[in-house]
């Protein structure tokens, strides 16, 4: 077994024992297991972060080429805006929903098979960089209100129907709280989305010779571009609140996630994630 090999196994069994912990200790009421399981997921995040600085120092063409390292940051960049939360907002809740799907992230990471894509240099790095940052972090915000928002769902209507709180809703953060995670992840979200979307263009041209091709992802995330602008114009502007917000953002986020498994995979793209 290689060192990386051991290193991969820690850092899942640090998010698995995490995402687990975490549950036992919403469900339990338990605070000494819900600190055991932020502890994990730190000491898990910081060694995944070890990980990809080695493979990026080892080739750093090579890590950039290969699928893998793609879902291994997203799975770091979902954990880096879950940890900055919880630090400005002491919102431990969510890690239901980072620890979760970095663990999956991370692990499909290992399984996926590699392809090979297409790596621009000099000048056009830049703009790729900037391009798969952008749209990363952005991503991860809306991870955070997919999450936040169906916590507020969840407990607006077990409100509204005056019913128990169980257990797990006891745990859950104030509505107030769960409705600013959603403000903060589409207010920052939609301006690096548009970055990672504009820097996209701009590499394309570098790469292909245009900058619109009409390629199933670019469609698809003009589609994505579109509906954030729209909830954050809502939001910034008018003052949106509450369920719809909600909702919508939680959407926005299964779009980001169809984007990037589906089209990514199924469909013929210069994005293709496809061997």
């Amino acid at each position: 077994m290689t060192f990386f090999n051991i290193l991969d196994l820690c850092i899942i069994m640090l998010y698995f024992i995490g995402a687990l912990f975490f549950l036992g200790g919403i469900l339990g009421i338990n605070q000494t297991l819900k600190k055991s399981a932020l502890y994990a997921t730190i000491l898990g995040f910081l060694l995944h972060s070890a990980d990809l600085v080695i493979k990026l120092q080892s080739n750093v063409v090579f890590t950039f080429s290969q699928t893998q390292f793609y879902f291994s940051f997203l799975a770091w960049s979902f954990l880096l805006i879950y940890l900055i939360i919880w630090w400005r907002m002491q919102l431990q809740f969510l890690a239901l929903t980072a620890a979760p799907l970095a663990l999956i992230l991370f692990t499909s990471s290992l399984a996926v098979s590699t392809s090979d894509l297409s790596i621009p240099s000099q000048l056009s790095a830049l703009w790729f960089s900037l391009h798969i940052i952008a749209l990363f972090l952005s991503i991860a915000l809306l991870a955070m209100a997919f999450g936040a928002g169906l916590f507020y769902l969840h407990k607006d209507k077990q409100l509204k129907n005056k019913a128990k709180p169980n257990k797990l809703r006891k745990g859950f953060p104030s509505l107030t709280s769960l409705d600013r995670v959603n403000h903060i992840a589409v207010s920052t979200g939609f301006p690096l989305f548009t970055v990672g979307m504009l820097s996209g263009f701009v590499w394309a041209k570098f790469t292909w010779g245009d900058f619109f091709s009409w390629d199933p992802k670019e469609l698809i995330s003009i589609v994505i571009w579109f509906i954030f602008a729209y909830l954050f114009h809502q939001r910034i502007t008018t003052g949106w609140k509450g369920r719809k917000p909600a909702r919508l953002a939680a959407w926005l986020f299964v779009l980001s996630i169809i984007s990037l498994l589906v089209v990514n995979f199924y469909f013929p793209t210069h994005h293709s994630f496809r061997p």
